[in-house]
């Protein structure tokens, strides 16, 4: 007898198969019992009939919560499942009793959840969310793999911060100060001068004190770097990479995002193209919508950008933000030297910016200047400042903060729902 998995079913339908399962919820009359059976890949029900086998069906009336088992059973069709089939049991061997599982099928409070999140991550919608975040990441190699990216794994432990602010968390490395990385950019830039087109995907680290439904403390960033390629192109390659994994998890995810209430038809509009407009009238719009709180040299907040995005019903770019308040690395504009040439890409929704990028600075004598302007340490940076020394060129980059992206495609409420065991300013459990 073959033992198989529940997402192979379809692929042995009339056949009686082995499935290795947890008893995700039971229901039974005094003639049938149903088993809604989970193995990892899937959710599946399955039917025991009493007149079929009375002990048999004892046993699954007997059965709780998260047990573990073999079913033994003929794949079957059902069209009242959005699965689309389901198991005709012809036995069952327990493998270990559950009981008194803590999560039950009624409701629990958020905190709770999340201090069983070892045991949340079983439920039907976080099974969904960490399906969608999977295709994310598979999609994503699959796509840069197909246009000659180069994986390059930077450091987690650094001795400087890319981006000069305090929001690090400090370390000693032995008897020399380090801090955990809040973005692998600056090693990518190197990886470019040497591979051409690059990548990274790995945890970073903000030690940023906010608790809105936008922001993790430790996260997943995926960044991408290329040489000679200047910010038009850059936003070109952005919008193809999120068309691509958007329309993978609609191809691959379907039933994981309809278990999660997703509208699809949300997902369904993104194809690329997006609508591109400067900070200057982002600003403009804003003020006219009735934003007094913000003025030409502010960042945007949360209302802002979801003000901007659902304005456009899409991921929006807003262009061109001052100097003043981005980073160093950031290449100046050809006809201004208020602005740099960089744009955010802000999810509609309320998601906020999933992907922020730019072209980099690519003159040694300017960046050496910036580096100064910033009061950054200039030893820390000679490395950087040697890419500019030996054959450099225009080359632009971006990264997409992983768990806002998938909570923007699931339609989830909070970013802790797309990470399996989230860091936040108040949780380092479980």
């Amino acid at each position: 007898m073959k033992k198989i998995t529940i997402q192979e079913m379809p692929k042995h339908l009339g056949e009686t198969v082995k499935i290795g399962a947890w008893l995700a919820n039971k229901r039974s009359s005094g003639k049938i019992a149903f088993l809604q059976l989970r193995d990892g890949s899937g959710f599946v029900q399955g039917v025991v009939v009493k007149a079929d086998d009375e002990d048999m069906f004892l046993t699954a009336k007997g059965l709780h919560q998260e047990t573990s088992m073999y079913i033994i059973g003929e794949v079957t069709e059902d069209s009242r499942s959005s699965f689309g089939y389901e198991l005709q049991v012809k036995g069952i061997e327990v493998i270990a009793e559950a009981t008194d599982y803590p999560i039950t099928p009624k409701e629990h409070g958020t905190e709770f959840l999340m201090d069983h999140r070892h045991l949340w991550l079983r439920s039907k919608k976080q099974h969904a969310n960490m399906k969608v975040r999977n295709e994310v990441i598979r999609a994503t190699y699959e796509f840069l793999n197909d246009r000659g990216f180069t994986k390059i794994d930077s450091p987690i432990l650094t001795a400087s911060s890319p981006e000069g602010t305090s929001e690090l968390f400090h370390t000693k490395y032995f008897d020399q100060d380090a801090f955990l990385s809040q973005s692998g950019q600056l090693y990518l830039e190197a990886g470019a001068m040497a591979l051409g087109n690059v990548f990274s995907f790995g945890p970073t680290f903000r030690a940023e004190k906010s608790k809105t439904r936008r922001h993790l403390i430790e996260f997943w960033m995926l960044e991408f770097e290329m040489a000679f390629v200047e910010q038009d192109e850059s936003l070109e390659m952005q919008e193809q990479y999120l068309t691509y994994v958007v329309q993978s998890a609609l191809k691959n995810c379907k039933l994981e995002l309809e278990v999660l209430g997703r509208d699809l038809s949300k997902l369904e509009k993104i194809q690329g193209e997006f609508p591109r407009i400067s900070y200057d009238d982002a600003i403009t719009f804003l003020n006219e919508q009735g934003f007094d709180d913000i003025k030409w040299g502010d960042d945007f907040g949360s209302p802002h950008e979801t003000a901007i995005a659902n304005h456009y019903d899409l991921p929006v770019f807003i262009k061109n933000y001052p100097t003043a308040i981005k980073p160093f690395y950031m290449q100046a504009h050809p006809d201004r030297d208020d602005v740099v040439l960089c744009a955010d890409l802000i999810a509609p929704e309320g998601y906020g910016e999933i992907i922020g990028g730019s072209e980099r600075v690519w003159d040694y004598d300017l960046l050496k200047a910036r580096i100064a302007e910033h009061g950054l340490d200039p030893e820390a940076y000679a490395w950087y400042l040697d890419l500019r020394k030996y054959g450099s060129v225009p080359h632009s980059g971006f990264g997409l903060g992983l768990e806002r992206t998938v909570a923007w495609i699931t339609g989830s409420e909070h970013v802790r729902e797309t990470i399996p065991f989230p860091r936040l300013l108040n949780r380092i459990y479980p």
